[in-house]
């Protein structure tokens, strides 16, 4: 008797603790880049990098999503009673971003102003930081395809310095290169940095994160 009623007792309290963390809010992290083994070490692939770490720290692989077209982890940063996240990447190309992006936000019913993308920054330098709330795409082909899909370019930025390309080197080769040996020894700390900067945006709000990550 005492049995069935404490079967009963946890059985309620676990559903009741499930309905309860799927009508939590959730946030849709996106790291943007190109799949693939020739594109990874790509500047333009830092996104995918930051959120591969993302990824470590809520301890679980990434796996293709039902929605088709992206790979996603799902939990939560930051240990138990951390924000809930979708941390995304798509299996398609920079400039094909938006669509696997829109598709999930549908999917987890995600509003744009949950929305984080994380992508390399021309215009920072290298082992530069700055994070931002909306604003145009600058050339960026992941971020003009998220705007386009998304309907709104008021989500949130985790731009992670590059530089700008050396001598005459045209900016769109200048992405798709690798890292320099110089730069792959300080990149795991730069990967590492971004990191933490979405962890504290998720957890601290838009302020608090600039004014300790903004460099």
């Amino acid at each position: 008797m005492w049995a069935w009623v404490r079967d009963k007792f946890l059985h309620e309290r676990a559903g009741s603790s499930r309905e309860a963390s799927m009508s939590e809010p959730v946030w849709l992290v996106v790291g943007l880049g190109n799949p693939g083994p020739s594109y990874a070490g790509n500047r333009h692939n830092v996104g995918y990098l930051v959120n591969e770490e993302l990824a470590s720290r809520v301890g679980s692989a990434f796996r293709p999503h039902k929605t088709g077209r992206a790979d996603v982890v799902e939990g939560r940063l930051g240990g138990p009673g951390g924000p809930r996240v979708v941390l995304a990447r798509g299996r398609c190309y920079m400039n094909e971003s938006g669509g696997p992006a829109s598709a999930l936000a549908k999917f987890y019913k995600v509003p744009v102003e949950r929305v984080v993308a994380i992508h390399d920054e021309l215009d920072i330098p290298f082992d530069t930081l700055r994070l931002k709330l909306g604003g145009g795409d600058n050339g960026h082909n992941g971020l003009r395809s998220l705007r386009g899909s998304l309907g709104s370019g008021d989500f949130y930025r985790v731009r992670v310095g590059i530089g700008r390309p050396p001598g005459r080197q045209s900016p769109a080769d200048f992405v798709l290169s690798d890292y320099s040996a110089a730069e792959r020894k300080i990149l795991p700390f730069q990967v590492d940095r971004a990191a933490d900067a979405v962890e504290c945006l998720l957890a601290e709000g838009l302020d608090a994160t600039q004014s300790r990550f903004n460099s």
